[in-house]
């Protein structure tokens, strides 16, 4: 059974950093490909950073060059590096498969305070 596990959330105020881990159990992220997403209430799920098994990322326009998507296979563990937060970072973060997800993980909580 596979179980997603993220963490490393909290509160910090405009301009801080946070950096979130997604460890996995019943399933190997080496060669396959991992994203991030958050959801902010009200909101749809969307992604956010895209780690693609062959060593490629990606990320939308709205965080491009202020978060960072890495991997440590020996960890089975895969990261999300936030820097100048902003509020409108606020939202519930998750990690997944792409593109067949597993079951969704509890997320962490990201709060970004202006």
């Amino acid at each position: 059974q596979v179980q997603l596990v993220e963490s490393g959330g909290g509160l910090v105020q405009a301009g801080g950093s946070l950096r979130l881990s997604c460890a996995a159990s019943g399933i190997i992220f080496s060669g396959k490909t991992v994203a991030w997403y958050r959801q902010a209430p009200g909101n749809q799920r969307e992604w956010v950073a895209l780690s693609f098994r062959s060593g490629n990322t990606n990320y939308p326009d709205s965080v491009k060059g202020r978060f960072t998507i890495s991997r440590d296979n020996a960890e089975n563990t895969v990261y999300l590096q936030m820097n100048n937060l902003k509020p409108e970072d606020t939202a519930v973060y998750y990690c997944n498969l792409v593109p067949k997800p597993s079951s969704w993980g509890q997320g962490t909580q990201v709060t970004v305070s202006s």
